[in-house]
């Protein structure tokens, strides 16, 4: 298992490598102090399974980093590693396509619990972001916004089966694994989560993940 630290102090990398260690025993390491040693270790490592990512890199604001990486990498799952717990932020990382957002005062339990749902295929949803924003910064609306907007009553419109879906979404799962558990194929997830967004009226996974934290909602199945 080969991952990729970008973060400008090398203590900060060091202590890392210790803690990810718990990941595998095979786990290796590729560092980059810079926006552009980024770059170059990605080219010079067709290898890399996860980029474990600095959201304020020398040479680019981190979003503009982030978004080239995603771009340029669509499937390799990056997450960003921050000083910042402040949702808005974290919310758009994850609208840029961050597979996850984990804050520098984490547990090393939570790191690694994050990166094995991230590098399972799953996306970590940190819990800061279900905290109340007073303001938003990305441009699109705030979540507070689209539940005022929205009728609490939308999520009765969908299927069983789409409740299903979005159960699976709230735990972070990507589509290929909703469709193995739930034994569909990964179009059929896509039609049911293309249905879902409609529905709940919000604009991605992440925050149909977090409308069906906030109001609780559960696999048909679990009850």
């Amino acid at each position: 298992m080969l991952l990729l630290l970008a973060d400008d102090h090398s203590l900060v990398r060091e202590g890392l490598k210790h803690t990810l260690a718990g990941l595998s025993p095979q786990v290796e390491f590729v560092e980059a102090a810079t926006a552009e040693g980024v770059i170059a270790a990605l080219t010079g490592n067709a290898g890399i399974e996860l980029l474990l990512l600095d959201l304020i890199m020398p040479g680019s604001n981190g979003f503009g980093l982030l978004k080239r990486v995603c771009d340029d990498y669509p499937e390799l799952p990056v997450v960003i590693l921050s000083g910042s717990s402040d949702p808005a932020q974290m919310r758009k990382a994850l609208d840029i396509g961050a597979s996850g957002y984990v804050t520098k005062s984490a547990t090393a339990g939570v790191m690694l619990s994050a990166l094995r749902l991230v590098l399972a295929g799953g996306i970590y949803v940190p819990p800061d972001m279900l905290k109340p924003e007073a303001s938003s910064t990305t441009g699109k609306t705030p979540l507070a916004e689209v539940r005022s907007t929205q009728p609490v009553t939308a999520t009765a419109s969908l299927t069983t089966r789409q409740r299903e879906v979005l159960a699976c979404l709230g735990q972070g799962k990507s589509n290929k694994v909703i469709a193995r558990e739930l034994g569909l194929s990964e179009n059929t997830v896509k039609i049911h989560v293309a249905a879902i967004l409609r529905a709940l009226g919000v604009d991605n996974r992440t925050q149909a993940a977090l409308v069906m934290q906030e109001q609780g909602i559960d696999s048909p199945s679990e009850h």
